[in-house]
């Protein structure tokens, strides 16, 4: 054999190694259960196609204050209650929503936002002001007079001029700020209930949140509205029906459920579980289901309620049944908004079981809908001062202890930088012998605050059908609301301009 052809023959022998299968190549962690499951999900990632269809229907899910550090911890928590290995856990969220993104949360005047003008970007596609909902930029909070001109369009409205169904859910009041960016325009976020408007917007002509969903002049309004926040509806001179010696918070003596009523034929009121069971949605045009006076409950709480709440997966599933009556589909926003109260309140144990809910509701619509037609997003409006610390092991509980701090007293693992969990002039309470797995427990803080607040770091998005390849990179929270007007195309339905994406 002449030298020539031994080269030749090395030659192809190169060629075929590099052409061979990882695991022909020695490589030694071929076999390694980590590296195998990482092939697999590349495999996964290949196999994906963008959907590039028009969207019929829209679901947007908020979890009100669902930082990274939230998804994280509830992955883990809801793995371990499983009992199984929370690390490596996935969320139903996780798994059927894979398209995923960052959204820039900052507003117009704050580094830190909260929740009206981040729910405001999200269904209307412009940053805005702290404190304000449903305007822009030019706003001045607090000063009615400024909202004229200033009012923008969100997407619920073009949906209800393109011939769409809509429909909004909540944990919270129905007109707290997330839920309220559907409809109203508003220079004060907490101008709920009349009693609430400052005299000065009340001579200017401004109205109460409440009074603007029953006067919402879009379409023939919201098909679906679910949610607390009952007292705002109903005049003082009106017993609540829940709750004995309680009655309606309003002064203006307008009862607009009963408003609500006489515009809808077709309408049914709910306020308990056991109204909201019998709803026949092939019989019902509208509905409304205000199931607390204000709030309504935890998730852990829930099935304490004498009358009876539908939890957050029911109330979805049911506005489906509900909104796909209409052929040419819907547009709906499903709020967990109970996940900002309980990190507020400090207590992470709450504000995991109400994101585990949420996930369950995303569960729950995916199941309801033609996923191939509908664009489904999750995402939050800010993020909250919460963290997951210290080294734990692998498989310690979420809600434990994760070592011992140079004052000699243990700390959890979860925890925040601000909020009651810390008290002013006082040393950090000692751990030892705390069940601090009590969905109860507050997890220590480092700065003493009535309410732990907000903070300004990105949240994800996570998307599943038409256009939700679009949801990449780090965006700016606006452009969801873009997205999702690209993918059903409502712009050009509803006969405006279109701002849909190239």
């Amino acid at each position: 054999m002449t030298s020539r052809t031994v080269a030749v023959a090395l030659g192809f022998a190169g060629i075929a190694a590099l052409c061979a299968p990882a695991e022909a190549q020695s490589i030694k962690q071929a076999q390694d259960s980590y590296f195998l499951a990482a092939k697999a999900d590349l495999e996964k990632i290949l196999a994906r196609q963008p959907n590039t269809k028009k969207a019929k229907n829209i679901i947007l899910f908020v979890g009100d204050g669902m930082s990274i550090p939230t998804v994280t911890a509830a992955r883990i928590l809801d793995g371990q209650r499983r009992g199984g290995d929370g690390e490596s856990n996935s969320l139903a969220f996780e798994t059927l929503l894979p398209y995923v993104a960052l959204s820039k949360t900052y507003t117009h005047d704050s580094q830190v936002a909260d929740s009206a003008p981040t729910a405001t970007a999200m269904v209307s596609g412009v940053k805005s002001v702290n404190g304000t909902i449903g305007v822009d930029q030019h706003v001045v909070v607090g000063n009615c007079a400024s909202q004229k001109g200033n009012e923008v369009t969100t997407i619920f409205e073009l949906a209800e001029k393109a011939g769409l169904s809509t429909g909004i859910i909540t944990t919270t009041r129905i007109t707290h700020a997330t839920p309220a960016a559907a409809y109203a325009k508003t220079a004060g976020r907490d101008w709920e209930v009349d009693t609430n408007l400052p005299g000065p917007a009340k001579a200017a002509g401004c109205k109460d949140i409440a009074t603007q969903l029953i006067e919402w002049p879009a379409g023939n309004g919201f098909e679906v509205i679910f949610g607390g926040g009952r007292s705002y509806f109903l005049p003082k001179e009106a017993a609540d029906p829940e709750y004995e010696g309680k009655t309606g918070a309003r002064a203006d003596g307008r009862n607009l459920v009963e408003e609500w009523q006489r515009k809808y034929n077709d309408g049914v009121y709910v306020w308990n579980k056991a109204q909201f069971d019998s709803i026949d949605p092939a019989k019902t045009g509208h509905v409304l289901g205000l199931f607390e006076r204000s709030h309504m409950q935890y998730e852990a709480e829930r099935e304490k309620d004498k009358a009876g709440e539908p939890s957050l997966a029911e109330m979805t599933t049911k506005a489906i049944d509900l909104l796909s009556q209409n052929k040419e589909g819907f547009v709906l926003m499903v709020e967990g908004g109970r996940i900002d109260h309980a990190h507020h309140d400090g207590k992470a144990g709450l504000a995991l079981l109400d994101t585990l809910a949420l996930d369950e509701a995303v569960k729950a619509a995916y199941a309801k809908v033609n996923p191939e037609e509908t664009l489904i997003i999750l995402t939050a409006d800010h993020s909250h001062v919460f963290s997951i610390s210290g080294y734990p092991k692998r498989g310690n509980p979420i809600l434990g202890l994760a070592g011992y701090g140079l004052d000699g007293k243990p700390y959890t693992t979860l925890g925040y930088l601000n909020g009651p969990g810390a008290k002013a002039n006082e040393p950090r309470a000692d751990l030892n012998g705390v069940d601090t797995t009590s969905l109860d427990f507050r997890q220590q803080a480092l700065i003493p605050l009535d309410a732990e607040s907000h903070a300004g770091d990105d949240v994800a998005i996570f998307a599943q059908g038409p256009s939700a390849h679009l949801f990449q990179g780090v965006i700016e929270q606006n452009m969801i609301f873009h997205v999702m007007t690209h993918a059903s195309g409502l712009l050009e339905k509803a006969g405006t301009e279109s701002a849909a994406v190239k």
